[in-house]
């Protein structure tokens, strides 16, 4: 696994095309999963659930048509982008338990720094409630190809809010869009990375290791007994 982490804006479409690459490459093993923590300039991207209609003011920021899942969104400064090439070939081919670590992984950054969150159901993404309002923190949008997932997620730091009146945000007209600057103190960029990172590993460590024990009752019964038998050997012997 990979931890890529870039200190200048990245270009959309030359995030996009780099993404595309690796997934060859990893669903060819020749390169390594990869996690990538970076931050755009302002565009609005359209998932292939967009409609036209949801595109307010066309002209305020470039819109660029991506093969991810979703509607418009917008990327942009003050907001911290993960993207990830995930082989679901090497682990539990479960897209939607797929979806829903990713939705944990979040929920977990965010409670790093004391910010209370949820996923909906209902509405792609995760959320917070403040002034019994429900807004919008963080924005998930995942593209399965041979089996590897990629694209990720974003979260708004303290992002213009005002750079989304060109479009309607997933399509919701009626919650809002919060950042983290709105509910504490904003951590810096080494806290922030290091809990994407912590947080990762936590919630996907099982699916790295070769014997976790969802894998190993993928073996037949006496298999199985007998990979934990020496492993129960091995540990008590160190």
């Amino acid at each position: 696994m990979q931890i890529k982490i870039s200190q200048k804006s990245v270009a959309y479409k030359e995030a996009l095309d780099f993404l595309e690459k690796r997934v060859e490459k990893v669903h060819a093993n020749l390169d390594d999963e990869l996690i990538w923590i970076l931050e755009h300039n302002s565009v609005y991207t359209k998932g292939i659930s967009a409609t036209d209609k949801d595109l307010l003011i066309p002209d305020l920021f470039p819109v660029i048509e991506t093969n991810r899942g979703g509607k418009f969104t917008y990327h942009g400064p003050g907001q911290k982008i993960v993207y990830f090439v995930i082989n679901l070939n090497k682990r539990e081919k479960e897209i939607k338990k797929f979806v829903r670590n990713v939705e944990k992984w979040i929920i977990a950054i965010l409670n790093d720094f004391n910010i209370s969150s949820y996923a909906d159901p209902k509405n792609i993404g995760i959320w917070v409630k403040k002034n019994n309002e429900e807004n919008k923190i963080a924005a998930i949008g995942i593209k399965v190809k041979k089996w590897i997932a990629y694209h990720g997620f974003s979260i708004n730091i303290n992002v213009n809010k005002s750079d989304y009146r060109g479009i309607i945000p997933c399509g919701i007209s009626n919650k809002g869009i919060i950042n983290i600057s709105d509910l504490c103190k904003v951590p810096n960029d080494e806290r922030i990375n290091k809990s994407i990172k912590e947080n990762f590993y936590k919630l996907f460590k099982s699916w790295d290791n070769p014997f976790s024990l969802h894998k190993l009752l993928k073996y037949n019964g006496s298999s199985a007994l007998c990979i934990i038998f020496l492993l129960f050997i091995k540990n008590s012997t160190l």
